[in-house]
């Protein structure tokens, strides 16, 4: 298996979720993720994702567009992202690692010197919000040659036909997105996001991560007894953002998060998510 998949097979059978923190490469300052990555998997985290800032990025709201700016005013680019991934890995870290990044800078790269590149520098996995399925094949035929996941979104609205050819082709994990428009700290869960976790999980074996949304530990209690993943962005950027010490901002904020989300996993009715589909009404 390799990090993604051991990973949350670990946590399956302690009956926990993944937090999984959204970090942007870059910011606030260049060489901020070497930081806040430690900061985050000593707070709790269990896998990390990286951003590569873009200048148009269409799935994000204003936190995560202000971060991305300011991290290419940095300087940041997606070889120097891998470079940095490629350093966190000499600095001893062993969790998974998962870049997310549009789909522009790596055509540029060229899909085989990215996927290479990526595999030397230590990633496990890439997410490419704006690569729809029909034109993913070339990236993931790259990516799966060095063993590594191309992992997609599916979004709330996303008809079930689809949930089912997304998930016959994917890898690593399944990233939810729980609300329709782009990233963003939202005051509330949506209604609906038990029903489009258990229709999605109806479809597969892979572990389901749910983000967009997601600002404060009752959120990710309340997901956290839904699904296998708690992905988390904006809220945490902000926190780091606000911070004269972004390292101990990022590691107070996830800390709350990590002790409400082994809570709700520990309440009683709160039963761990199986990853099979055979415990699920099919759909």
């Amino acid at each position: 298996m390799n990090r993604i998949a051991r990973t949350f097979a670990t946590l399956r059978a302690a009956n926990r979720a993944a937090l999984i923190p959204y970090v942007t490469l870059g910011y606030p300052d260049f060489a901020s993720a070497l930081e806040l990555v430690p900061a985050a998997l000593e707070a709790g985290a269990d896998m990390v994702e990286l951003g590569v800032p873009f200048s148009d990025p269409l799935a994000d709201g204003a936190t995560i567009q202000a971060a991305s700016q300011r991290a290419l005013a940095n300087g940041m680019t997606l070889r120097q992202g891998l470079e940095q991934v490629a350093e966190l890995r000499a600095r001893r870290v062993t969790a998974p690692l998962i870049l997310m990044g549009y789909y522009n800078p790596i055509l540029q790269m060229g899909l085989e010197t990215f996927a290479q590149a990526a595999a030397q520098a230590g990633v496990d996995g890439v997410i490419v919000p704006d690569l729809p399925l029909e034109e993913a094949g070339p990236l993931r035929k790259a990516l799966a040659a060095h063993e590594l996941a191309l992992i997609p979104l599916i979004a709330p609205t996303t008809p079930q036909s689809r949930v089912r050819r997304i998930a016959e082709h994917a890898q690593g994990f399944l990233y939810l997105v729980s609300l329709t428009g782009v990233t963003g700290a939202r005051a509330e869960l949506p209604p609906d996001l038990a029903a489009f976790v258990q229709r999605v999980r109806a479809v597969t074996d892979l572990p389901l991560a749910v983000g967009f949304g997601i600002s404060r530990p009752e959120h990710a209690a309340a997901v956290a007894r839904l699904a296998d993943g708690v992905i988390v962005g904006s809220a945490l950027l902000r926190a780091v953002g606000a911070s004269p010490h972004p390292a101990q901002a990022a590691r107070a904020f996830l800390h709350s998060l990590r002790v409400a989300m082994d809570a709700a996993r520990a309440t009683p009715s709160a039963p761990a998510s199986e990853n099979s589909r055979d415990t699920h009404a099919p759909s």
